[in-house]
């Protein structure tokens, strides 16, 4: 693969870890300390922690034994409010209006795989260093990642940084690693929207969790964004909260999401819309997890020109031996019939689309929604986020999409997270 067509490919197919590539790794490490040092609580662990298996795995719900308790809590960082402004200046990120400091955590905690038994996820949690009486939190959904590594926990990326501009504004900020990812066992369900909601719901409660152990209270009240991969996932999150009584969503921002695959990105994919290097990873790397879900193929030979690309997504391969192993179009991916299945799916590929594009159908009214998306961009077609916008209104519920502008899509979480950090806190108040 040409230089080119690589770093294009690494600068789209890893927008969690590109995002923040500038955040905050002189910030962090001013603190210096060992994570056992540095306070008596930063490295929590849940000795005699129940291993039943947990009722209501597959409901979205919170309330089974032991799902959301925190397995461990690492301090990762204590930031001044000068480091936390510095750090979110070298990342492009907004600072609020007098940033406080913030304690930066990676939390394992316990949650349902996919197929609802008892497993663990990783996230992150950032706590602002002055206390309200009782804290909002928000919760950040990041983008595609192929590697465990690279998740907020264990790599500095907008899994770190958003949660910690969020806190600078007085909130509680987290970010789920995902399923699979992080430290979490086993492949990652890439766009599966039940398990994108029950991880990140299940740190919610991990998160009320750890800042009780720290002296500070959640108030139950919640916001939600993300951004590519993460805008899914946050409609995802937020779909299941509007029915979890232990918790009040107040307000939805997710940004460049591909709510629908089957009727906005695979169209344009086939159409030639999208940017060639990183429609084939997507299409790469949602035909592997959708058959690991719901069984697409027998061989990999049968969807894919080398099967050999099946291999990369293993959770193990970094960014550029991905990019290596892959083809520069989607075309010398896949093989004839398979882009045929995927113009008129049918049986197995119909039902991993339908089930997976249905975040915003179906919605009660009540929460307002505010979708944003760049109509230059040839990552998710901003088509998803127009047919979003329909299915909300058609359920009743307020919502607006702001287009940011003839830009790429790495550019338009850093139009829209400025108005989304404003506008939830107006909805919080002072």
């Amino acid at each position: 693969m040409k230089t080119s067509m690589k770093t294009r490919l690494l600068a789209l197919a890893c927008a969690g870890l590109v995002l923040a590539t500038a955040t905050a790794p002189a910030a962090l490490a001013a603190t210096g300390t060992s994570s056992a040092a540095r306070s008596g609580t930063s490295d929590l662990t849940r000795s005699e922690a129940s291993d039943r298996a947990w009722s209501e795995a597959s409901t979205g719900t919170m309330i089974a034994d032991g799902r959301g308790s925190v397995v461990s809590a690492e301090l990762l960082a204590r930031l001044s409010a000068a480091q936390v402004e510095a750090t979110l200046t070298k990342g492009g990120f907004p600072v609020p209006p007098r940033p406080q400091g913030a304690d930066l955590y990676a939390v394992v905690y316990r949650t349902v795989a996919v197929d609802g038994t008892p497993t663990t996820a990783s996230g992150v949690v950032a706590l602002p260093a002055r206390s309200r009486r009782e804290l909002w939190t928000v919760s950040y959904e990041h983008g595609t990642l192929a590697t465990k590594a690279y998740a907020g926990s264990g790599s500095d990326g907008d899994g770190r940084a958003v949660p910690l501009m969020f806190a600078a504004a007085g909130f509680a900020g987290i970010a789920p690693d995902y399923l699979g990812l992080g430290t979490g066992p086993g492949f990652h369900p890439y766009m599966d929207a039940a398990t994108e909601a029950s991880a990140s719901a299940d740190l919610l409660r991990a998160a009320g969790e750890l800042a009780g152990r720290q002296g500070r209270t959640l108030s139950g009240d919640v916001l939600v964004t993300g951004f590519s991969q993460g805008g899914h996932a946050a409609m995802a999150l937020s779909k299941a909260l509007r029915d979890d009584p232990a918790y009040r969503l107040r307000g939805v921002a997710p940004i460049a999401g591909p709510y629908h695959v089957r009727r906005a990105e695979m169209p344009a994919l086939l159409k030639g819309r999208l940017d060639p290097h990183s429609a084939t990873y997507y299409l790469a790397y949602w035909t592997v997890s959708m058959n690991r879900l719901h069984h697409l193929y027998d061989s990999p030979s049968e969807v894919f020109r080398d099967p050999g690309v099946e291999r990369l997504f293993d959770g193990q391969h970094s960014f550029d031996e991905i990019a290596a192993g892959l083809p520069a179009s989607p075309r010398d991916l896949v093989t004839d019939a398979y882009l045929k299945r995927m113009a008129q799916p049918s049986g197995s590929l119909l039902k991993a689309m339908v089930v997976n594009d249905a975040t915003c159908a179906g919605w009660r009214p009540g929460v307002p929604v505010r979708l944003y998306a760049g109509r230059g961009d040839k990552d998710v077609a901003i088509a998803n986020s127009r047919l979003c916008l329909e299915e909300l209104k058609a359920s009743g519920v307020k919502a607006t999409l702001t287009d940011v502008g003839n830009v790429d899509h790495m550019t338009s979480p850093f139009r829209a997270l400025p108005r989304i950090l404003d506008w939830f806190t107006g909805l919080r108040g002072t």
